[in-house]
């Protein structure tokens, strides 16, 4: 049994859930998305509460039904607050802008990487941060990641993208290793 399927999801005021058999669309003030779940489990609407419900006893629908779950409160989520990932960026000359749904990164290469960000998602910068936001959890994480990966950061001197909460672990340079 799943101890998240279990879980209701309770609808704000502001969000709308339309359910076509498998297909689910949520449409909130952040935006509107859909999906389409698994045969295995089902999804009822009574109020304004959301359930998620195995059709079967099998292994494979009590996976699909956490995971259908988490899926839909993630998507409620979304339209309703949206989710934002922060990226720091440390290095002398590093800089980063936003120009309609262009992000132009300047990340120590010979040239400006100009990154095209995908439809719903929104950059923002502050002095060394940039900013994603975005109601889809998913999109927002995979454009954090391609970010980061135009400068990952490096162990020496902390230099290049990180993840706001990230932690570099840091290495001794090669005059620690020679003292010894």
């Amino acid at each position: 049994m799943s101890r998240i399927g279990k879980k209701p999801i309770a609808l704000p005021d502001k969000v709308e859930v339309k359910i076509n058999k498998l297909n689910v669309s949520v449409k909130g003030p952040k935006g509107q998305m859909s999906y389409t779940f698994n045969p295995l489990i089902s999804i009822k609407l009574e109020g304004k509460v959301l359930q998620v419900i195995p059709v079967k006893k099998t292994k494979e629908a009590s996976i699909q039904w956490g995971t259908a779950r988490t899926l839909l409160n993630n998507m409620v989520f979304g339209v309703s607050n949206g989710f934002m990932k922060a990226l720091e960026f440390n290095g002398v000359g590093y800089k980063a802008a936003v120009k309609g749904d262009i992000l132009t990164l300047n990340l120590g290469h010979s040239h400006a990487i100009d990154y095209q960000l995908p439809k719903g998602i929104e950059a923002k910068i502050n002095k060394n941060q940039v900013e994603i936001y975005g109601c889809d959890r998913e999109l927002v994480g995979f454009v954090a990641a391609k970010v980061r990966s135009f400068r990952p950061p490096e162990p020496y001197k902390g230099k290049g993208l990180k993840y706001l909460d990230e932690v570099i672990v840091r290495k001794a340079g090669k005059a620690a290793a020679k003292a010894k």
